[in-house]
């Protein structure tokens, strides 16, 4: 698939909270039913990343396949990393709540997208999101520790950095 990215609109939501449903649903049947439960992202944190500019979808014609928040600057969660550290203190991008309707290469899509914007980017998932560690690593991150959400939970860190290529 070809897929375009531009930022979520609220027209988008109904959409975007069917590909939720969808990505909480895999999580619990592949074993990680506690790290976005019933009702995580909540909707009014969607809400607010699309008035910030902050929530992308992930399209193909019409069609929206995926969703994620991406945001430039410091994370708070990130401040600290214990068990560890980050590879590089500079400025960097976070990927956020990145999920997809099942189709494949969300993921790539987003992290293509986020390389654009910042070429040290940052994201972190559950110990019990194994599908997400996976991919993750496939894309060439690397683990650098764990990090508490702002809820206190724990989330495997990882980095990546990689020079954009000049015109």
């Amino acid at each position: 698939m070809t897929y375009c990215v531009r930022k979520a609109e609220e027209g988008d939501m109904s959409r975007i909270s069917e590909i939720y449903a969808y990505a909480r649903s895999f999580m619990a049947a592949n074993g990680n039913p506690t790290q976005w439960g019933t009702d995580r992202p909540p909707l009014a944190q969607l809400e607010r990343d699309i008035a910030a500019g902050n929530l992308y979808v992930i399209v193909e014609g019409k069609t929206i396949h995926g969703v994620f928040a991406f945001l430039l600057g410091d994370d708070p969660t990130y401040a600290v990393i214990y068990d560890g550290a980050w590879h590089f203190d500079k400025p960097y991008g976070t990927l956020h709540r990145v999920a997809g309707d099942g189709s494949g290469g969300i993921f790539a899509a987003a992290v293509a997208f986020a390389q654009q914007c910042s070429s040290y980017l940052r994201i972190d998932t559950h110990e019990n999101n194994k599908v997400m560690q996976h991919v993750i690593e496939k894309a060439g991150f690397q683990r650098c520790g764990t990090i508490l959400t702002d809820d206190g939970t724990p989330r495997i860190a990882y980095d990546r950095f990689r020079e954009r290529e000049k015109s």
